[in-house]
């Protein structure tokens, strides 16, 4: 414990107890960045321990919002381009793909809180053993419906629009729809977020202030939160302060 934890501690107990839970965003969106800058950091620590030590963090995040009662929550964790970062690394993540969807299927507080896991994203370009990861792990928690945690890999927001339209206009050819019929609500309907709600809130960390492809029309008006903390670092008191910051706000949807 450093010496600043007790003060970060009462902090965090202020903040929670005066958050407005009216106001209590139900889905919140994550860009979980700055692994490889905090192995960096580290000196000498692989980049595949800054992941794992992101790993951490995101079950830290789940408990929280649990907590906090958000019911959704949608991590960035691999994007297509991440396909093209060096080879001992890709291969590194796709091994900490298979544990960690693995033990997800096998969490107590995963089961106990109901939590349902989904994975979005162009699936198919990994390899098989991390689609069986992941399939075991949506099998395990598909009855669930209190809580849900969507884990964005092989994922690209311009592409997942492309691969919308590219869907519908099957459905033209065919004849079952009329171009004119096309509406947001037959995109929403082919994305692979199909179903889910927009998210009320996305935060990045890092101090990167950009979206990087992520939810780029599930995001059209979702509050924007961006910390300099490293994913890796990320504290409960920055956490909180981003919630805080959503409830604050007047969200006026345009009007």
């Amino acid at each position: 414990m450093t010496l600043l934890q007790p003060i970060y501690s009462i902090y965090e107990w202020y903040i929670s107890r005066n958050l407005d839970k009216d106001k209590m965003p139900k889905h919140v969106a994550i860009i979980m960045d700055g692994n490889r800058r905090y192995s960096k950091l580290q000196g000498n620590m692989n980049v595949i321990e800054g992941h794992k030590k992101g790993v951490s963090t995101l079950e830290n995040v789940l408990e929280w919002c649990i907590d906090l009662g958000i019911e959704i929550v949608t991590v960035y964790a691999f994007s297509t381009e991440n396909f093209n970062r060096p080879p001992q690394e890709v291969e590194g993540l796709m091994n900490l793909f298979v544990e960690s969807f693995t033990d997800i299927a096998t969490n107590k507080k995963i089961h106990k809180n109901k939590v349902r896991i989904k994975a979005v994203g162009k699936l198919e370009l990994f390899p098989q053993e991390v689609r069986d990861a992941i399939k075991y792990a949506e099998d395990k928690t598909k009855d669930y419906d209190s809580h849900q945690i969507n884990i964005a890999l092989g994922y690209d927001g311009r592409v997942e629009i492309v691969d919308a339209l590219k869907k519908i206009a099957e459905d033209i050819k065919s004849g079952k729809i009329e171009p004119s019929e096309i509406n947001e609500e037959m995109i929403n309907d082919n994305l692979y977020t199909a179903g889910l709600e927009d998210p009320n809130l996305v935060i990045r960390t890092s101090g990167e202030e950009r979206l990087s492809g992520f939810l780029l029309w599930q995001s059209s008006y979702s509050e924007l939160y961006f910390t300099d903390s490293l994913w890796p670092e990320l504290r409960k008191v920055d956490f909180l302060r981003a919630i805080r910051s959503y409830t604050q706000r007047d969200r006026r949807f345009g009007k």
